[in-house]
């Protein structure tokens, strides 16, 4: 009797020793990291969460950059930095697809977590695709689809998952020269976004900073490791490429802002110079130039006080680009002109000289493009407050 109970016993232990193993082995998860597309909003790359589950074959892949074009006001929310983004889950084939069609390269990193993490990262990301979780407020920089997957697991693994930024190669970069790396040959979206975001890119990132790019996701996980469930492994167990496709050899746009602006320059030095020597303004060339500034002006103003972005806040490219240069551009049409616009001249000519100053002095990086608009900034303001009232009677 008593040898029949522990026969029982021990088919009883073995049997649930063995669904625990099956268990186990039910999930695998990866990171997969995609590489730059040809569109700005892919030009920064992907990470995704792929889990399979090995008893069923199911294969999905959670994805936190999910947005959707046709939203209201998708533009303007985007702009102010009130547009959600939200994770959604999509087949591995429907995912991989995408990215084969593109010729975007795709990498796979599986992790080596044990079983219980596996259940636990896969409970977090069904709690965070219910409804009325799904959706976030993103942030380029520190909330997007990228940061998202490395907080997922930091939350998982808490302090067994460690990073081990020391073995890292050195790299000390500001948030402006990690996007710069990115679109570097997209040179007016480069210039764009230089124009939109202000002083705070300009500080170097941190090494968990670094992380909302997913070319830095992927190289933390490939440096990380597990400890406190035994003994001490690496976070990747193994590594893969899926898609592998040439990169692209960057060119530059055959209409670029770093010659286009240098031609701007050379025409304003021109008609300064012929001016000068014939005692003529050419004022409409002015009225154009500032009003531009003015309009770009505007919209920085616009965005370091209307959006929700902390990062277009103490943009001080409106030093140069003013809302009030729009004002002037109107006030240099008429026959006569206000004592105040040869003050706002000076003063124009003086804030362009401190965005020179600020430059120098690394408070804000400028766009390298921006070089010779700066130069003309201060050639024409200098020039028309000089000479404006020889054309034009003061009243």
């Amino acid at each position: 009797m008593d040898f029949k109970k522990i026969v029982i016993s021990v088919f009883f232990l073995l049997t649930v020793s063995g669904l625990h193993v099956l268990n186990a082995q039910q999930y695998q998860i990866s990171l997969l990291t995609c590489d730059p597309g040809e569109m700005i909003y892919s030009s920064f790359g992907h990470s995704g969460i792929r889990v399979t589950e090995l008893t069923t074959g199911r294969d999905v892949v959670y994805n936190y950059g999910t947005f959707d074009f046709g939203a209201p006001n998708f533009v303007l929310n985007f702009a102010t930095g009130r547009l959600d983004y939200f994770l959604s889950v999509s087949t591995f084939d429907r995912f991989i697809a995408e990215y084969d069609y593109f010729q975007r390269s795709v990498r796979e990193q599986v992790l080596d977590l044990s079983e219980q993490q596996k259940l636990d990262l896969v409970a977090f990301l069904e709690t965070n695709y219910l409804p009325e979780n799904r959706a976030y407020r993103y942030d380029f920089f520190f909330d997007n689809c990228a940061t998202r997957v490395r907080d997922a697991l930091a939350t998982v693994l808490g302090e067994q998952l460690v990073w081990n930024d020391a073995v890292r190669e050195p790299v000390e970069l500001t948030f402006r020269e990690l996007i710069d790396e990115m679109v570097y040959y997209m040179t007016w979206s480069d210039l764009g976004i230089d124009l939109a975001l202000g002083a705070r890119l300009d500080r170097d990132a941190t090494p968990l900073e670094e992380q909302f790019l997913p070319k830095y996701v992927e190289g933390a996980f490939g440096r990380a490791s597990i400890q406190g469930d035994g003994p001490t492994r690496p976070l990747v167990g193994e590594s893969r490429v899926i898609l592998d496709f040439a990169k692209p050899a960057g060119t530059f746009d055959a209409i670029n802002p770093y010659w286009l602006f240098w031609v701007v320059a050379f025409i304003f030095t021109a008609i300064t110079f012929i001016g000068f020597k014939k005692n003529k303004l050419f004022i409409g060339f002015d009225v154009v130039f500032f009003g531009l500034l003015g309009l770009i002006g505007i919209v920085i103003f616009l965005l370091w006080i209307g959006s929700d972005i902390p990062s277009t806040k103490y943009n001080w490219n409106i030093l140069w680009a003013f809302p009030g240069h729009l004002v002037l551009a109107v006030v240099l049409l008429r026959k006569t002109i206000s004592p105040w616009v040869l003050k706002y001249l000076l003063f124009a000519l003086v804030i362009a000289d401190i965005a020179v100053v600020f430059w120098i002095m690394g408070l804000q990086s400028f766009h390298p493009s921006l070089i010779p608009l700066l130069l003309v900034v201060i050639l024409r303001t200098n020039y028309l407050y000089y000479n404006l009232g020889k054309f034009k009677p003061v009243s």
